[in-house]
């Protein structure tokens, strides 16, 4: 066979229009890793110190990771976070007592490495940051004090520095109750901050109204600084992937979040899509473009779009709002990618004071390659090029059993939760990655928690069955009988696609699975093969064939351990050895299966963190998503 193969320096999805965003975004991010390449100081070679922009950058090269699959992305993550986190849990340089909101801010790539890896020191480190929240101050309306220093104060920013950590980890360890608690701080803040004419939001409210910068009837700060708008956006789509959809009050944020892009879009220069550094004062002469903002009002209206809480309309700004960017704030220079034109900070109160007058903010310097505006930037770049992926699911709605497949073990609150090849999860077992591309497609995930039957598979475009339970996995599987493979036959004759990946006989009921197989046209056999010792990879290599259906060429990719197809019916070969089928395509009526003797797809061998670069199980990943969706 022939197995030439090209190695990428980018991995670009399939059926992108325009690779031109991501590249801005990861050449940033060549930036970022050449000017920390281990701690991280805001000033570069100074001091390194536990600070909040980090987090902004480290969330932008998250989003990258989960896109492109390069584990090198990952790994930068994990060495920054170690750097400050030790063994046994403590934060190099976090002093709770100080009760800083913005010290919060980097806890969401903690509990990203946790989530990702298990190691216990993640745990006992994320701990520790919502101990602070635990007893951290509070206004009377119950939204947490900026800092110690400035009580009774609460600033947009510290929604963006708080909540999404504190949602993350609610919905991780099963935190019911705080999601209350953190849509009650976004709907006080809104109503206390927000301006009934314009729908801005001001900078900051003093609760007791005390600051010289306070307003003495209302406790407001004098200007909507547009930053401060755009950590509160920020915030306001991040909390949302954590909010559980079946919640009560998740709806009032999506409103708020409406409310708010509508007063976004209505300052919006409508020549170059930026936005000024002070938003309520736009044609005073001071006044200037400003790049965190803008780059932030890109990435909250756009994965308010993508997510599905905002118009379809809103992209047309998110995009004129990028190109601005990309045209007056982002050069090339000195080798490497910069970004201009952000302000270095602009806070209220403390020594020497700032009054929070335009004179102050104007005041402030602004500078090339600010921390806060690379990751803003980052960010907004990947949400732009998800943009772009064309939206062929549809709407449809890809269905992942989790019935014939129900492995249950203790999660770190110590409940019974399900696991192993489910969307939910990011470790390497899960379908996190998988899953995301299959809605950056446009399609809806879903699980399904019972036995298939017509009803609840009438609305599924797809569905996967992966490594049915025996009694190994399970004490009481759910075994496939002859009821339910005929429910799925006639779903199939419809027009559905089903995904059907078995595993080796000895991690897998293939004697159950195949009263399906058979109905379908072949057996998983008892013949294993590829059997991989440590990271001899090689012996896992499964080439696609040069010209086969899904792929469309030759992938070299990884599937260890599988089971071998017997094909008993016409087929479409999409992989295979000189004697040994791995992978086919068969049609049943307006339907089609794909099926493969291994779950291969999961988040280990796609992530890019374990594999040698000459794998493309990532690239596959995408590509049999896109066929399914077609």
């Amino acid at each position: 066979m022939k197995k030439s193969y090209v190695l990428l320096g980018i991995i670009l999805f399939v059926g992108m229009a325009n690779a031109q965003p991501i590249s801005y975004a990861e050449n940033m991010i060549k930036t970022v890793m050449r000017t920390w390449p281990d701690s991280f100081a805001v000033k570069p070679g100074g001091r390194a110190r536990w600070a909040y922009d980090q987090g902004v950058i480290l969330k932008g090269i998250e989003a990258a990771w989960k896109f492109t699959g390069k584990g090198a992305y990952f790994n930068y993550i994990q060495h920054s976070m170690d750097y400050y986190v030790k063994d046994d849990g403590r934060i190099y340089d976090y002093k709770p007592d100080e009760y800083n909101i913005d010290h919060i801010n980097n806890g969401k790539l903690i509990l990203l490495l946790y989530t990702v890896t298990g190691k216990e020191k993640y745990k006992k480190a994320a701990d520790l940051l919502r101990k602070q929240l635990q007893t951290h101050p509070r206004t009377n309306g119950g939204s947490f004090w900026h800092k110690k220093i400035y009580p009774y104060q609460v600033w947009l920013d510290g929604l963006y520095m708080g909540q999404p950590f504190y949602a993350q980890y609610a919905s991780l360890f099963q935190d019911t109750a705080a999601f209350s608690d953190i849509i009650h701080q976004f709907v006080t803040i809104e109503n206390k901050a927000r301006d009934p004419k314009t729908g801005l939001l001001y900078h900051a409210w003093d609760e007791s109204m005390q600051q010289q910068w306070a307003n003495i009837k209302s406790g407001l700060s004098p200007h909507v600084w547009a930053r401060a708008m755009g950590w509160y956006g920020m915030a306001l789509v991040d909390v949302l992937d954590y909010i559980p959809e079946k919640h009560p009050q998740r709806n009032l944020l999506i409103q708020i979040l409406n409310r708010y892009a509508k007063a976004v879009i209505a300052v919006q220069d409508k020549k170059d899509g930026l936005w000024f550094d002070l938003l309520d004062i736009t044609n005073d002469k001071r006044n200037y473009k400003e790049a965190s903002a803008s780059s932030m009002f890109v990435y909250t209206l756009q994965k308010g779009v993508r997510k599905g809480y905002l118009p379809f309309t809103y992209t047309q700004h998110a995009k004129k709002g990028y190109d601005g960017i990309i045209q007056f704030f982002v050069k090339s220079e000195n080798d490497q990618t910069n970004l201009h034109g952000t302000v270095s900070v602009s806070g209220l109160g403390g020594n020497p004071y700032r009054s929070g007058t335009a004179d102050y903010y104007f005041s402030e310097p602004v500078v090339t390659n600010d921390p806060k505006g690379v990751g803003a930037f980052i960010q907004c770049g990947i949400e732009m090029q998800m943009a772009q992926i064309p939206k062929i699911a549809n709407g449809k709605t890809v269905l992942l059993d989790r019935f014939f497949n129900n492995e249950r073990r203790k999660d770190a609150a110590g409940i019974n939760e399900r696991w192993h090849y489910i969307w939910e999860e990011w470790d390497n077992g899960g379908f996190g990655l998988w899953g995301q591309q299959f809605e950056l497609y446009g399609a809806r995930l879903a699980s399904l928690d019972e036995a298939p039957s017509a009803k609840n598979l009438s609305k599924a475009g797809v569905y996967i069955i992966v490594d049915p339970d025996h009694t190994k996995d399970n004490p009481s599987p759910n075994y496939i009988n002859e009821k339910y493979a005929n429910t799925i036959i006639d779903w199939l004759k419809q027009g559905g696609k089903l995904v059907l990946m078995a595993n080796d006989s000895s991690n897998c009921d293939l004697v159950h699975t195949n009263i399906l197989a058979k109905k379908i046209g072949f057996q998983f056999t008892d013949k294993s093969i590829n059997m991989v010792k440590g990271n001899e990879f090689e012996t896992g290599a499964v080439y696609t064939l040069e010209h086969n259906e899904v792929f469309k060429g030759e992938l070299k990719t990884y599937v260890k351990e599988l089971s071998v197809l017997q094909i008993n019916n016409k087929a479409n070969i999409i992989a295979q050895t000189q004697d040994d089928i791995i992978m086919a395509v068969f049609r049943v009526g307006k339907g089609a299966v794909f099926v493969i003797g291994d779950p291969w797809l999961y988040n280990e061998y796609i992530d890019g963190r374990k594999l040698p670069g000459s794998f493309q199980n990532f690239k596959a990943a995408n590509i049999l998503a896109k066929w399914l969706l077609n």
